[in-house]
C-alpha cells in the first residue's frame, strides 16, 4: 500500500484515480467514474482498500461541489480541473453510503488505519471534513 499520510489524496491509489477522473472525456464522464468509484464502495462482502481509498476522492470532489464544501478543494488539494462535474441527484447520498461502509467493521480501510490510533483518528476526521457539506448539501 502506497499511503504516506491519512488525508483523501495521501495514498497512490487515490492519486491514481484522480488522475483517471480528470481524463474522463467529458464533465458527464468524470460523472459516471465518480458514481462508478461510489458504487463499488457499497457493494456487500470485505472491502478492499483500494476500492474505499476511490470512494474517498470521489465523495471529496462531490462534497466539494456542494454549498460550503468549496473550502475542501484546496485544502485537500483537489485541482482545479475538478471543477465542472455534475452532481446528479442521489449522488450525495450514494457518497454518504460509501463513507458509511468505509469505516465499517468489514473494510480494509478501517483495518490498516485502526492499527494506529492517532493517525486512525486523522483519517477519521478528513472524513468528517468530507461528511459535512454531502450532510447539509
Amino acid at each position: 500500500m502506497g499511503a504516506w499520510g491519512p488525508g483523501p489524496l495521501d495514498n497512490d491509489t487515490a492519486l491514481d484515480w484522480q488522475d483517471a477522473l480528470l481524463r474522463a472525456a467529458t464533465p458527464a464522464d468524470r460523472a459516471v467514474v465518480i458514481r462508478d468509484a461510489l458504487a463499488a464502495a457499497t457493494t456487500t462482502g470485505y472491502l478492499d482498500y483500494d476500492l474505499a481509498a476511490e470512494a474517498i476522492v470521489a465523495a471529496l470532489v462531490v462534497a466539494a461541489s456542494m454549498p460550503g464544501g468549496q473550502a475542501l478543494r484546496s485544502s485537500a488539494g483537489l485541482p482545479e480541473e475538478a471543477d465542472g462535474i455534475p452532481v446528479a441527484a442521489g449522488t450525495p447520498a450514494l457518497a454518504l453510503r460509501a463513507l458509511d461502509r468505509i469505516v465499517a467493521d468489514d473494510s480494509e480501510w478501517r483495518a490498516l488505519w485502526s492499527d494506529s490510533p492517532q493517525l486512525y483518528a486523522e483519517a477519521l476526521a478528513s472524513l468528517r471534513e468530507i461528511r459535512e457539506p454531502l450532510e447539509a448539501g
